[in-house]
């Protein structure tokens, strides 16, 4: 679907308190930092959190910076367009801030040496282009320990957008951590091949809630499933990317909040004190960068407290989501009892896990 793209820049106006402590810039203008999202900030989920973010920075540094963004960027040549956009505009520093804008971030990062890029979700990196990410599957695995607990009809339903490692890790973190506290629990899957499309994605929750699913899952960033549960009346969801708190106590009963603004004031300071260098950054509920928002009062008080333990337990380490012993789909070995999925194992994540009965994608 052809999206338009719209351009707006807001200069930093607050005044930081003890600015005199900030990171000195070296140029008499503002740094220019500039934005592209895959959806509009007003989705209330992905692209929202991050524009979050970048409000972040504007409160850090006040009129140190200066930034910009592009919303409603498809991935694909669009997103060359608009970055290339932004860095004729003199932005030097640019995050890109979906999956899809991998190769457009390296093409446009090639023209453009003297600016640094920053690609959210990605593995591409160069001397001028850094990757950042989160471990949302730690979320996930929250979300379905909740549902697991409970679902009525053991049928747990998640709206996928893409075949890539994320999504796989999401899904099958929330079917392991649901099997857990309820053997019987069935996993349903319908991919809609779209990061933000309110129509689809309400279809995808129609389906899902007709085929029994009374807890819905999203990897997707409108609130248009929590909208057709509320319409079904006894299905509950949970926030995607962002808190999505207009739909509690009911259907919403929590949510996985990705927190991005520590991490682009870090680098907008990194930027500006001379240590900006090309890294790759993966973040979990360990350094905040995944949070667990409010779990609301529809959630047995029981429930409520074994979910914040496990949270709690997966911050400190005490326990993976992905710990052996443990199939893929097709009953081949993916880990050994007792062993922990690797970073790189979890970057490459292409399968269902054994017990997910959904035709994966070809």
């Amino acid at each position: 679907m052809n999206r338009r793209s719209f351009l707006k820049t807001t200069a930093a106006t607050a005044v930081v308190a003890g600015a005199g402590s900030l990171p000195a810039f070296a140029a008499d203008e503002p740094l220019k930092i500039g934005f592209i999202y895959v959806g509009p900030v007003g989705d209330m989920g992905w692209s929202y959190q991050h524009d979050q973010g970048r409000k972040a920075i504007e409160e850090a540094y006040g009129d140190k910076v200066q930034t910009s963004f592009i919303e409603n960027v498809p991935e694909g040549p669009d997103a060359e367009r608009a970055l290339t956009q932004l860095a004729l505009e003199g932005n030097k520093l640019i995050f890109a801030t979906s999956f899809g804008f991998m190769d457009a971030v390296m093409n446009v990062a090639k023209k453009f040496p003297d600016v640094k890029f920053e690609h959210a979700t990605g593995y591409k990196r160069a001397d001028n282009v850094a990757t950042y990410d989160a471990k949302f599957f730690q979320g996930r695995a929250i979300q379905g320990t909740i549902g697991g607990r409970m679902t009525k009809t053991n049928k747990i339903g998640y709206i996928a957008s893409f075949p890539i490692p994320e999504v796989y890790q999401g899904i099958n973190a929330a079917f392991l951590a649901a099997k857990k506290v309820n053997p019987d629990i069935e996993m349903k899957v319908v991919w809609a091949y779209t990061w933000f499309d309110p129509a689809k994605e309400a279809d995808a929750a129609a389906a899902l809630i007709a085929d029994g699913v009374d807890v819905l899952l999203q990897h997707t960033d409108s609130t248009a499933p929590q909208a057709k549960a509320q319409e079904a009346g006894n299905v509950i969801t949970f926030g995607q990317a962002s808190d999505m708190s207009s739909f509690a106590p009911m259907p919403r009963v929590s949510s996985t909040i990705d927190n991005w603004a520590p991490y682009y004031v870090k680098r907008a300071g990194a930027m500006m004190d001379g240590s900006w260098a090309s890294e790759a950054t993966w973040g979990g509920i360990d350094t905040g960068m995944v949070e667990i928002g409010e779990i609301s009062d529809a959630v047995p008080a029981e429930v409520k407290a074994e979910a914040l333990q496990l949270k709690d337990d997966i911050g400190s380490g005490k326990v993976h989501p992905f710990t052996g012993p443990l199939n893929k789909q097709d009953g081949s070995a993916f880990l050994a009892d007792g062993e922990m999925a690797t970073d790189e194992q979890l970057h490459s994540m292409t399968f269902y896990v054994e017990g997910i009965t959904a035709e994966a994608p070809k």
